[in-house]
This record gives structure tokens, C-alpha cells and sequence, in this order.
């Protein structure tokens, strides 16, 4: 299996878990009521798996972003320092011919 799916597959399952402990700790806490809702009604396990699925993409996704962006290489060469000063360009007016040829009448 290439590494790079690899990578895919680890961070999506890393943002599927932390997703699953937000929604643990949402209905725990019982923000919005969803306490109630998850777990004292009888369709309740649809708002869960709704909840669940809807935070794994986001997370998943962030995680694998992070993952991604993580990869890059750093920049070699000297950082920071001063600047060297920009030269204002200076606004010449050039002299451009245009040659125009006359419209051909047409042949009757």
C-alpha cells in the first residue's frame, strides 16, 4: 500500500476517534438538550450516528490537512534580515509608431 494512503487511512481513523470523544463529551455535558435526545428517546441512536458522522468528517478531514501540511519541507537559506530597498520605477513616456493602412473600397 503506497504511504501516502496510508497516511490517509491513520489520520482519518486519529479524526474519527476524536470525534467520537467530542460527541461523548456533547451528550454528556448536555449541550442543547442532545443528552435527552441521544439517549431517552427511541430514534435517538439516529441523532447520534448523525452527530457522529457529521463531526468524523470534519475532524477527519482536519486532521488529515494538518497531516498533509506537516509534510512540507522547510525552506533552506538565511531568514529574517533586512531588506534591500525597492527602486521606484520611473514613468518614461515612450514614442510608439502606429501605422495605419486605409479601409479597401469595395469592388462593384
Amino acid at each position: 500500500m503506497p504511504e501516502l494512503v496510508r497516511l490517509y487511512i491513520r489520520h482519518v481513523l486519529i479524526g474519527f476517534a476524536v470525534a467520537a470523544l467530542f460527541c461523548v463529551m456533547i451528550v454528556w455535558m448536555n449541550v442543547a438538550g442532545l443528552n435527552h435526545l441521544v439517549l431517552h428517546t427511541s430514534m435517538g441512536w439516529v441523532a447520534g450516528l448523525m452527530l457522529f458522522v457529521s463531526n468524523g468528517v470534519v475532524f477527519a478531514g482536519v486532521q488529515f490537512a494538518i497531516a498533509v501540511m506537516q509534510l512540507a519541507e522547510d525552506d533552506e537559506g538565511p531568514k529574517g534580515g533586512r531588506r534591500m530597498p525597492v527602486r521606484r520605477a520611473e514613468m518614461t513616456p515612450l514614442r510608439v509608431e502606429a501605422a495605419a493602412n486605409a479601409p479597401r473600397r469595395p469592388q462593384r
